[in-house]
């Protein structure tokens, strides 16, 4: 009776865990990083890069504006990037500090 209550207490343990931790949660707020458009080559993006795709390595194309890499914060635009999805594939232009 014992291993059966605690399989239910474990079970239910986990059950909270999972609720409490959302699905899409950004790693990049949690790691202290920002997320910069327009900067990953194609299969290198960190995750998420627009319509068609689901996660990390799915970019089709270089560059896309709409896939993103993660960086240092106060980074993404002196590498070219951008803070915000945006169209195009164009290459990035880094910037001097």
């Amino acid at each position: 009776m014992k291993t059966a209550i605690s399989l239910v207490s474990a079970s239910a343990f986990i059950a909270m865990a999972a609720a409490a931790t959302p699905a899409n949660a950004a790693p990049a707020k949690a790691a202290g990083v920002e997320k910069c458009y327009g900067i990953a080559l194609a299969g290198k993006n960190d995750c998420k890069a627009g319509v068609g795709t689901t996660c990390a390595g799915t970019s089709s194309v270089n560059y896309a504006g709409n896939a993103f890499k993660t960086v240092k914060p106060g980074t993404c635009t002196s590498l070219g990037g951008t803070l915000q999805p945006h169209a195009g594939n164009a290459a990035p232009h880094p910037r001097k500090a």
